[in-house]
């Protein structure tokens, strides 16, 4: 109870003498110094506003443009052209006002309005410059006039050091494709996979659909375009994610003393959540042009941030503040502030506290241990029960704590890595648990989940409906190259600094579940433990070769590894496949993914020349065009012209308007039955993964799309090494992910020896093609 007494800032007892009032002077100044802090963030956010929204300008531009004036209008000139005279006419001033200073307030007026248009002229020009992306499509090493000039003026309008969101006003809007070229490429897409009669049939109902609703729908969606930042972005959060009413359980990125890794890495999270909230990280930029940036606003919900259930569709809640996190450890929650008096606590400081945790020998409350089982089942239980048993009372309030912390922490008993005898086998069992453990102990609620294994590995579980895995995988980067380069381990294995032994204890939540929630927890865990026990995972890492080979070849790692994938999957099923590749669109604002249909008639030619026997030449050749034309897709997808997001905002469209469409409910209907996503390291400057090995992070992973069908991710690591993460359900007979993984690497080997360099190449149409990158 002494921690709890130690909350309250004043007690009061009523005596026949009268009223015993009693001070706790420790609360007072924490709630003084929690009131300072909150105060300094606030002034920072609206300095950072005033920084971002008059940006490329800076804050005292606006003084040179006053003194400027005012120096032209003291040599007796008129830069207003009479605007000055006219404002001071009509400026409503006191009369016993100079004339002087009644004509200086009035230039300071013009000077302003005068910086404000130069600023609106400075932003749209930036922002039409970032409209051009003719550069994407050009060769590298061969930049065209336009381009190096394109560069040149978008280094100028970029102003100097920009804040993380400084470009976000400058960025363009995600254009709407014509109704026309979407339905082409789609058609296009799906030629080869069809029949000659299934592709007659289609291409009927896609005529239908352009010659008539299409037009309607398509005005509809233009207008949004107008109106909206992102005429994609905010339905796609709500209809694929935020409305589903199935499980959660999203993805997860793989990475001593488990309370000395705990105490650093969370030491770390919040060194970036500080510079986030100050703007002060650098704005990410495209992979292949360190000019252009990145949309930035799915960083702003890292943090603090969780998806309330409801019963028709979830909500996305973000808090501006939260000094504590939520730690799971044997099925109790518990609070642990990590600032005391203002400042944040020091990485020995929580590695001490987390130890607290581990060594709390008090048993968990009724119905507490397997409650997070709640977020791992369907979403319309989940609501009703929170709607019920924790709208109020002390299960409102323990509840509250968990939905309005930064992040949630668990420190699994387990032991999880490459290990053992087997250490293949173990690394499946590592990827698995990271996706959804023992689907009670994570809060899939939550933006990010962060795990900690009794051996000291960890990784983290993500949310998948606030933010694409990139952002989460960016903000891993950063705090696992703190951790090593910068904060450190002592010899022993601690972690750095001393503890003040003052701290609190972590404060345990308290629970009451009645017996009705007991079994509605039950029911939820049920549901999650069959849907996990059914995915097949396999993890493995490729030593063979890597880009580093790959690019010796005059040809983009990205689209060597999708054809090894397309070429894999057919021998694999006997058939060619719908296939869903990720790729961002954050070149726009909000914008977040769009998919590369990477089975097209170029890749089922290459594949069926291979199979059939045809000569290496005309094999190579067809590979040739095959990449060329991913990579052409992959582009089109980056700038917008992509195929699916289109079709998807035109079917919304028309479920408002309440008409059908055969032809949108079948494209949408198609099932992905090879789901495929690239998670590229972003700062590759943080680690040697040559010379320090050690630090080499396993990616990251996502469960299958299609009952039938397999989830492929994969991290080109380095010169010499791909790391893939594949996933099939058990429960269906035709896949596995371990025989899966065996025809990938099958196909990789017999792809470079197809493109061997040594051989003569007949085709040099893609000599230093560039490659691109990708977003998840």
């Amino acid at each position: 109870m002494a921690e709890a007494h130690q909350a309250v800032a004043f007690q009061f007892t009523v005596t026949p003498e009268g009223i015993d009032l009693q001070l706790s002077h420790q609360a007072l100044s924490e709630i003084y110094l929690s009131g300072v802090r909150s105060w300094k963030k606030r002034i920072i956010r609206l300095k950072n506003s005033v920084i971002t929204g008059v940006y490329p300008a800076s804050p005292s531009s606006w003084l040179f443009v006053v003194i400027a004036i005012l120096a032209t209008m003291y040599t007796r000139s008129d830069p207003s052209m009479g605007l000055i005279a006219k404002i001071q006419e009509h400026l409503p001033v006191s009369q016993s006002m100079s004339t002087q200073c009644q004509a200086v307030l009035s230039a300071v007026v013009f000077s302003t309005m005068l910086w404000l248009m130069l600023i609106f002229t400075m932003r749209l020009c930036l922002k039409q410059l970032l409209s051009y992306h003719r550069w994407m499509f050009e060769q590298h090493g061969k930049m065209s006039n336009t381009t190096k000039v394109w560069v040149a003026l978008v280094r100028i309008f970029s102003g100097r050091k920009p804040l993380l969101y400084s470009y976000q006003g400058s960025l363009p809007n995600l254009p709407v494709p014509a109704i026309k070229d979407t339905v082409k490429r789609y058609l296009e897409s799906v030629r080869s996979l069809m029949d000659d009669t299934q592709f007659e049939r289609m291409t009927k109902l896609a005529t239908e659909f352009e010659s008539s609703l299409g037009n309607r729908l398509q005005w509809y969606l233009k207008l949004k375009a107008l109106w909206a930042a992102n005429y994609v972005s905010d339905w796609w959060e709500e209809y694929v994610y935020l409305r589903g009413r199935s499980p959660i359980m999203s993805y997860f990125l793989s990475l001593s003393i488990i309370a000395a890794r705990a105490g650093n890495s969370i030491h770390s999270f919040f060194l970036y959540r500080r510079k986030l909230n100050k703007e002060e990280l650098k704005p990410v930029s495209s992979a292949t042009s360190t000019v252009i940036p990145l949309c930035a606003a799915q960083c702003e919900r890292i943090f603090n941030t969780t998806r309330i259930p409801g019963e028709e569709t979830d909500t996305v809640q973000h808090w501006q503040d939260s000094d504590y996190i939520v730690v799971y450890h044997k099925g109790r929650y518990f609070r642990l502030r990590v600032y005391q008096a203002g400042r944040l606590l020091s990485p020995r400081e929580i590695e001490f506290q987390i130890q607290r945790i581990l060594d709390d020998p008090t048993a968990p409350s009724k119905g507490e241990a397997k409650l997070g089982a709640l977020t791992a089942g369907d979403r319309i239980p989940w609501a009703k029960a929170r709607a019920k048993y924790f709208s109020s009372g002390v299960n409102k309030r323990s509840l509250d704590c968990i939905e309005r912390a930064a992040f949630f922490v668990t420190l699994d008993d387990d032991e999880q890595g490459m290990m053992g005898d087997d250490p293949a086998a173990s690394l499946d069992r590592y990827a698995k648990s990271l996706l959804h453990g023992k689907c009670y102990d994570r809060w899939f609620d939550k933006s990010f989940s962060v795990v900690y294994y009794k051996n000291g590995k960890n990784g983290i579980n993500g949310e998948h409906s606030w933010a694409d895995a990139p952002v989460v995988a960016h903000l891993w980067e950063v705090r696992k190259g703190r951790e090593y380069f910068q904060l450190g381990y002592t010899a022993e294995g601690h972690c750095k600094g001393e503890v003040d032994s003052s701290l609190p204890q972590p404060q345990k939540l308290k629970w009451e579940i009645p017996a009705e929630c007991e079994e509605q927890i039950s029911q939820s865990l049920a549901v999650a433990q069959a849907l996990a026990d059914n995915v097949d995972f396999h993890v493995f890492s490729f030593r063979e070769f890597g880009k580093g080979k790959i690019k010796k070849c005059r040809v983009s790692p990205d689209a060597f590894i999708q054809m090894a994938l397309q070429l894999a999957y057919y021998r694999d099923q006997k058939r060619f496949c719908l296939t869903y590749e990720a790729s961002m669109t954050r070149l726009f604002r909000e914008g977040r993914t769009e998919t590369v249909r990477s089975c097209s008639s170029e890749s089922t030619a290459f594949v069926r020349a291979l199979e059939g026997g045809e000569s290496a030449d005309v094999c190579r050749r067809l590979f040739r065009a095959a990449s060329e034309k991913h990579q052409l897709l992959y582009r089109m997808a980056m700038t917008g012209a992509g195929i699916d997001r289109h079709l998807f905002c035109l079917y919304v469209v028309s479920k408002y308007l309440g008409v059908e469409s055969p032809f949108l409910k079948e494209v949408l209907s198609e099932p992905w039955r090879l789901s495929t996503s690239q998670t590229p390291p972003q700062q590759l400057e943080l680690f040697d993964i040559v010379n320090h090995p050690e630090y080499i992070s396993c990616g990251g992973g996502f469960g299958p799309v299609a009952d039938d069908g397999y989830g492929v991710s994969y991290c080109i690591l380095g010169e010499n090494m791909i790391n893939f993460h594949i996933s099939c359900k058990h429960s269906c007979p035709d896949t596995g992910s371990q025989k899966f993984g065996a025809q990938i690497k099958k196909a990789l080997h017999d792809l470079i020896q197809l493109l061997s360099p040594n051989q003569k190449e007949p085709n040099k149409t893609e000599d230093g093609q560039q490659e691109v990158k990708k977003d998840k």
